[in-house]
């Protein structure tokens, strides 16, 4: 690359939106052009980008029917009861992180092709087979991100995506871009995730006997195939990851939100997309049999060396030991602050466990009295409600009215709903700061049964309920093993059967069954706007007093409909004349 680019640390920057942060190198910085004489600085810039990547557990629940939080400067809160502005208030803002992302990923590509990874011949090449194919898997996931938070319909009617950079920005780039139509944006990361598909290994693993064929190219020594392509590199960004945010993209594409004669997605463009995943993982029987509690102790102790349990497509680091999933959100009485509080709204989404909606009093046996018992299994699992009990503490949660756990009893660690969120938490940790202990944890970055669930979604809506369209299982399928292994609908599941007769009903318990199964891991804020569904849905909760209860409206939603697409940051609007905020936004 003949043009002096600044050093790279303040050029992963530019698109923040500070043109004062161009400066003269400060001395003892390397420039890019390092990266030529050092591998291990050029590999640091690319391994930056994995720091950016957006937290799983991002909490976006508080602004969805799904849950409240108790915190009342929570920016989700102020989010959904109002207060959500251009320039404030925004928390699922990803133009600076993205765009920084890909600025460093964009130096990397444009420099990468002189870098010496190594004094053997065939060991270069299998590294730089490998970063660049990380590089492109990077940047397209990154743009799918910047996608799905702030694509939408300009002032002017269009319907836009993000400004496409795939070069480097340097002090004599114009950053004064348009929003890329919403149809290049789709096809920009299916640009990246192809060349990231072509040059990466599904997974990391090591082989035996023979290199994979379509790495003999590069090397037929299969010592030298596992140093580059081996277990030692898991949990970077590899093949079956590319494929999975290919489904990702063309879900969200296809989704009711973005329909427009400009769009060229589909639905079967997503079913295909997420089959392809599913093939890999063995079709239906590669449904994990323990994915329900893919936090569970007995899961996160046994994973070791960077291996996955057989849920987890792509996952963050075990820890060696922390709380702060459970002091931030056990009950007072475990002496936790109780921030995420499930919905009534929630709760009644699960069904029996015949499988009957609570709704359907004939046929589900629902007791408005007793309305914990009989419930699907996951309830017990995901949510605390009054009378749920802890084997591992033998303890019994009392959310009654005047307990320490009850409604609004202790300010900023009460629950506001009656209930407390269960998923995600370790029962053996304990956070009594007398005899504080502390456990491994990893957080999720792609679940297997997200997978199955957008093909599940997809392949009903592009050739129905039952019909497999010459793939080895149809959305009924898939539906169908998923309630069997959460416990629900026995072993009839009549309830399914009668969905199965229609695409619409079909796509509602798809819809829900979405909801529970991933509940609380950052979707449903995502799924209510994709779907066009309802965002003022107010919040319940309930109230005990004795053994009896109370429904509580607890909080009410302030969405308009332009809210649905999230806006362009206010900040790069009065900057850049040629951007085009979605409409609505002020």
């Amino acid at each position: 690359m003949k043009k002096k680019i600044i050093p790279f640390i303040i050029g992963a920057l530019m698109l923040t939106g500070c043109d004062d942060l161009f400066s003269p190198a400060i001395e003892n910085f390397q420039g890019v052009e390092n990266m030529h004489n050092d591998a291990e600085y050029a590999r640091g810039i690319l391994h930056n980008v994995y720091s950016l990547i957006p937290g799983y557990y991002d909490n976006s629940e508080y602004g969805t029917d799904d849950a409240v939080t108790n915190q009342p400067s929570n920016v989700y809160l102020q989010m959904a009861t109002g207060a959500w502005t251009s320039s404030s208030y925004n928390p699922q803002n990803q133009w600076t992180n993205s765009y920084g992302a890909i600025q460093y990923i964009n130096l990397f590509l444009a420099n990468v092709e002189g870098v010496k990874w190594s004094d053997d011949e065939e060991l270069n090449k299998l590294f730089a087979q490998r970063l660049i194919g990380e590089a492109y898997g990077l940047r397209g996931m990154f743009y799918f991100y910047l996608l799905r938070a702030h694509a939408g319909f300009g002032a002017n009617g269009e319907l836009l995506g993000v400004p496409i950079f795939t070069e480097p920005q340097t002090v004599e780039s114009n950053f004064n871009q348009p929003r890329a139509s919403f149809q290049a944006c789709v096809e920009q990361i299916y640009n990246d995730l192809s060349e990231a598909e072509r040059r990466l290994p599904y997974e990391y693993e090591d082989v035996s006997g023979s290199v994979p064929t379509d790495f003999q190219n590069l090397t037929t020594d299969v010592g030298k195939y596992n140093t580059v392509m081996g277990a030692k590199a898991r949990q970077l960004y590899n093949g079956i990851i590319a494929r999975a945010f290919r489904a990702r993209t063309a879900i969200l594409a296809a989704s009711p939100l973005f329909e427009d004669a400009a769009n060229a997605a589909t639905w079967a463009d997503a079913a295909n997309a997420a089959a392809a995943v599913i093939d890999y993982k063995g079709g239906i029987s590669g449904l994990a049999s323990d994915g329900v509690e893919y936090y569970s102790p007995t899961i996160v102790n046994t994973i070791q060396d960077g291996a996955n349990p057989n849920e987890i497509l792509w996952r963050g680091n075990k820890g060696s030991g922390d709380n702060d999933q459970e002091s931030q959100n056990f009950p007072p009485s475990l002496y936790g602050n109780g921030y995420m509080n499930p919905s009534q709204n929630l709760v009644d989404a699960f069904p029996m466990s015949n499988g009957y909606p609570i709704n359907d009093v004939t046929a589900s046996g629902y007791d408005a009295n007793n309305p914990y018992a009989g419930r699907d299994p996951r309830l017990g699992k995901y949510i605390f409600y009054n009378g749920s009990t802890i084997s591992e503490k033998s303890i019994t949660i009392n959310i009654n009215e005047g307990n320490q756990d009850g409604v609004n009893v202790t300010e900023n660690r009460s629950t506001r709903t009656g209930y407390y969120m269960r998923k995600r938490l370790r029962m053996d940790v304990n956070c009594n700061p007398a005899s504080i202990s502390k456990q491994p944890h990893y957080t999720p970055r792609i679940r297997y049964t997200e997978m199955y669930l957008i093909y599940a979604e997809a392949a009903n809506e592009a050739w129905g309920p039952k019909n497999a369209n010459g793939k080895g299982f149809s959305a009924y399928d898939i539906i169908k093993a998923i309630r069997k292994r959460a416990g629900v609908g026995g072993a009839d599941d009549a309830y399914l059967e009668a969905c199965a007769a229609s695409k619409e009903q079909m796509r509602e318990l798809i819809r829900n069954e979405r909801r529970l199964e991933l509940c609380f891991e950052g979707f449903r804020f995502w799924d209510l706007r994709r779907w066009k569904a309802n965002l003022n849905e107010s919040v319940y909760g309930i109230n005990w007093s004795g053994n009896s209860y109370q429904k509580i409206t607890v909080e009410e939603r302030s969405y308009e409909d332009y809210m649905y697409c999230c806006p362009i940051p206010n900040s790069e609007i009065l900057k850049y004349s040629n951007l085009i905020q979605n409409r609505g936004w002020k």
